[in-house]
């Protein structure tokens, strides 16, 4: 599993919590340092994090020359990531740097905020291969906790 635009890499430390085989990557310069002290904090071995900017050409599939790169090389059958179309070359940039870094058979989760650039992603998603579903989130988690408003986008591409 890759999530992608970690940040402080909540859902990282929950799936590497539950034994996931989980990487962590961001191209934000202090989210390895954030990655570090959360598993300190949360009492966790270390995991793996790779740097991972999307507009930067992106490099074959790993080699073992390449295995221990830090940035992201490999290719995941499960990708994941929640507020990253948040304009509309950043959209256009992550289609691109799944088409190198899923798996032919893989899965794509995103949460989105409906910021708007949903739309020309999903077309170059469709590009590569990936269809679409989606489900609204749009109700509250208690009857106390502020609403939601956005979509999970689940893209999946068959072999």
């Amino acid at each position: 599993v890759l999530e992608m635009g970690c940040g402080l890499a909540l859902p990282s430390l929950v799936g590497h919590r539950r034994g996931m085989d989980i990487t962590a990557s961001d191209c934000h310069p202090l989210a390895a340092r954030f990655l570090r002290n959360n598993l300190r904090l949360n009492h966790l071995a270390p995991m793996k994090y790779r740097h991972g900017a999307w507009d930067a050409p992106q490099p074959a599939a790993t080699t073992a020359a390449t295995a221990h790169s830090t940035t992201v090389r490999e290719r995941y059958d499960l990708l994941i990531g929640s507020d990253l179309l948040y304009d509309r070359d950043a959209s256009v940039a992550l289609a691109e740097f799944i088409g190198w870094h899923a798996e032919p058979a893989a899965e794509v989760w995103i949460v989105d905020p409906d910021r708007g650039n949903r739309p020309v992603f999903s077309r170059r998603m469709a590009d590569n291969g990936f269809g679409l579903t989606q489900q609204r989130l749009d109700t509250a988690a208690t009857a106390t906790a502020p609403l939601y408003k956005g979509r999970l986008l689940v893209y999946q591409r068959a072999a």
